[in-house]
């Protein structure tokens, strides 16, 4: 469509002035905003509220310190407890990582997370696809200084990787060494789960006390880009399918408003016929089809929902940048594990990093609106390729 880089920009500069941490009145103003949007476009939208802790520093602090304790009361003498806490907080970690139960959660503050749904296209249609955003922000902390992918690219790790460095394994590590020591009377590796686990602690307080970010790129990109697509589909509805636009809350907090979606709405949703497209940080320069992801286990993604994605970008001429994983997560993780078809469309810089991730300037004026307009238009082919031929 003709200017539609401005109409992106106007409406990210709009959605980036709004601070908006997980769970929070921000959240809720953004998604009353993306509300608004829509029906400015024509569309009927609705907020679902759904409950939420609104952090991942909470959990992922109260584990490192239940391991850090342990290790401190081994060196004491008192491994059995040493022992006994360093696992409860290892297994409390691992358990909060998407996709899991994260049981911890349940003994923390609660707040309220907002999901958007907004539904297009033909709703007596048998197939379905859902478009995943996110329209909160994450905050900032020392572990995502930009200058540490460039010390790594200097180091000759980026060129030699395709996935992104498994960032949580130390923060599991710690209570997981401290356990270990513990059982086994080791100091040396009770000592190192205890620096692991103070480590852990630190850079949680410090990601804690920090505001979120103006979030641009992650992932204003994907908000503006299902407005954008809403708009195409109502100027020409796709046929033969039903598409359904979500933009979760809390997808900071570890996905938490993904998570509320799918246990109110996935039994609704077959398998067979419903399509996930998660678009994440889509303003980086080289659009991709994140190949697999997870936190701790490396989970590929479908290897017919990828053909699929990849198929159509090559009818339309778009390069997809290969072959990269993230030791991460986005909301696709949750769709993916519960066996639906799924691609997490994303992008990456140079040094196959998301741009500006969780750094004060990640702003619209530092977005590649191309890399974003690729993405709509691959999404906006997909759709109705969808509707026609499934993934044929």
């Amino acid at each position: 469509m003709a200017g539609e880089a401005d109409w992106l920009r106007e409406r990210l500069e709009e959605l980036e002035r709004i601070e908006r941490p997980s769970a929070s009145e921000g959240e809720r103003e953004a998604a009353e905003w993306l509300v608004d949007q829509f029906s400015q476009l024509g569309a009927e939208a609705r907020i679902e509220a759904e409950s939420a802790h609104g952090t991942y520093w909470w959990p992922l602090g109260v584990g490192a310190a239940l391991g850090a304790l342990g290790a401190a009361l081994a060196l004491r003498g008192r491994r059995f407890l040493g022992a006994l806490l360093g696992a409860v907080g290892a297994a409390g970690i691992a358990d909060d990582f998407p996709p899991g139960k994260r049981r911890l959660r349940r003994v923390l503050p609660k707040r309220t997370t907002y999901n958007v749904v907004c539904e297009l296209g033909d709703p007596s249609a048998e197939r379905t696809v859902v478009l995943i955003s996110h329209h909160d922000a994450a905050h900032s902390g020392l572990v995502f200084h930009p200058a540490l992918p460039e010390i790594a690219d200097r180091l000759g790790l980026v060129e030699r990787s395709d996935t992104s460095p498994p960032l949580m394994a130390p923060v599991v590590g710690g209570p997981v060494l401290a356990a270990l020591g513990a059982a086994s009377g080791r100091r040396s590796l009770t000592k190192l789960g205890l620096f692991l686990g103070l480590g852990t602690i630190a850079a949680m307080t410090d990601i804690g006390m920090r505001k979120s970010v103006p979030a641009a790129n992650d992932n204003g990109t994907a908000v503006v880009a299902l407005l954008a697509l809403a708009r195409r589909f109502l100027a020409d509805p796709p046929e033969g399918i039903r598409v359904i636009m979500l933009s979760t809350g809390s997808e900071e907090s570890f996905s938490e408003g993904m998570k509320a979606f799918g246990e109110r709405h996935f039994d609704e949703l077959p398998r067979e016929s419903t399509f996930f497209l998660c678009l994440e940080t889509l303003g980086a320069t080289h659009l991709l089809a994140l190949r697999g992801e997870g936190f701790l286990k490396m989970r590929d993604y479908p290897p017919r929902a990828l053909a699929f994605i990849e198929r159509v970008a090559g009818e339309e001429d778009i390069w997809l940048y290969p072959n990269l994983r993230t030791y991460n997560g986005t909301d696709g993780l949750e769709s993916q594990v519960a066996g639906y078809e799924t691609v997490a469309l994303c992008s990456c810089t140079d040094l196959k990093q998301p741009g500006r991730y969780h750094w004060p300037n990640d702003t619209a004026e530092n977005v590649n609106f191309g890399t974003v307009e690729r993405a709509i238009h691959l999404s906006d082919k997909a759709v109705r390729h969808l509707g026609q031929y499934w993934l044929k």
